[in-house]
């Protein structure tokens, strides 16, 4: 994150009056860590905006998939790492899909196509969405085979004609997802929402688990592919996932939360990493934006922001502004 001055003028700007600052979210040769009370810029050994069009030229992260949110991929050394399984977690509106969809974006403008599997909502929904409100034309990826959308909810039915619960096995589930990895040699997958493919008519969590783990399990054979699952989140529970195992056998766990500030009459959306196995990654807390030909921004830290909102009110002017 970057902070500028604003107005021409702002080096003669009165003394007694706090700086005014632009958030440019764009400065991914800095990252930040908690220390003590306060937060501190630190030189990040990695510029991030050279990883996009050259990642070949650094060794120690070529086994990583960026995300295209920068400054999250900062944070994690590079992006995610290839052939692992993550969960992003959050309630409904938070832009989990959004975030998916700009995770398989980023790999086919740097040569790895990707899958999306739909698990609840038609292709063709997921594909005028993603126009409408982000100027994303998929139609155009998918003609050229760089993102392939496949609508799953004619595989999966949770009821017999007859009306009795419909068993499938895991196996089956596993194989079909594979068959498509195969079929479009993706990099990328995405699984949106996984909770429908784990309802197969077992009530036992503990069937669930290994339903689950074998899934999961086969999609780790694929050294070169990263997989995306996503998790809503009941409004108002604590938990990170529906069935509560999911978290537990993905790799790493990103979490979309909603943050009410009451005393500025401000809400915000926030992510931070929960989980990165076998990463020191801080758990700080990162305000983001959806915007329309970017999808999700990051606009700075937390408290960074409570702040300059803060001195804003108490100065007459609002210091954070949406673009």
């Amino acid at each position: 994150m970057s902070l500028r001055r604003e107005g021409s003028n702002a080096a003669t700007a009165d003394s007694q009056q706090p700086q005014q600052y632009e958030y440019y979210p764009y400065d991914y040769g800095n990252y930040y860590t908690y220390g003590g009370n306060n937060y501190s810029s630190q030189t990040y050994p990695f510029d991030v905006t050279q990883y996009y069009t050259a990642q070949l030229q650094y060794s120690l992260y070529a086994n990583k998939a960026p995300t295209g949110i920068a400054y999250l991929d900062a944070l994690l050394y590079g992006g995610l790492k290839r052939g692992e399984v993550y969960l992003v977690a959050g309630e409904a509106g938070l832009g989990k899909t959004i975030f998916s969809l700009k995770f398989l974006k980023t790999g086919a403008d740097i040569g790895e196509p990707g899958i999306y599997i739909s698990v609840d909502e038609p292709s063709e929904d997921v594909k005028r969405g993603a126009y409408e409100a982000l100027g994303w034309d998929l139609d155009a990826y998918e003609k050229q085979g760089r993102v392939i959308i496949y609508d799953f909810r004619t595989h999966f039915k949770l009821y017999s004609k007859e009306g009795a619960a419909l068993t499938l096995d895991p196996r089956d589930v596993a194989k079909m997802i594979i068959d498509v990895i195969q079929r479009n040699k993706a990099k990328r997958v995405v699984i949106d929402p996984i909770a429908p493919l784990l309802i197969t008519g077992h009530q036992d969590i503990l069937w669930v688990r290994e339903y689950l783990r074998e899934l999961v399990f086969q999609l780790k054979r694929y050294k070169n592919t990263t997989t995306l699952l996503t998790s809503e989140i009941p409004t108002g529970e604590s938990k990170v996932s529906r069935f509560g195992v999911e978290e537990y056998l993905a790799g790493g766990v990103l979490m979309l939360q909603l943050f009410e500030e009451p005393m500025m009459h401000q809400i915000f959306r926030v992510m931070y990493v929960r989980k990165m196995r076998w990463m020191p990654i801080p758990p700080i807390k990162l305000v983001y934006e959806i915007q329309r030909g970017e999808g999700i921004v990051i606009r700075g830290l937390l408290p960074d922001v409570l702040r300059y909102i803060q001195q804003g009110y108490q100065y007459g002017y609002y210091p954070y502004t949406t673009q």
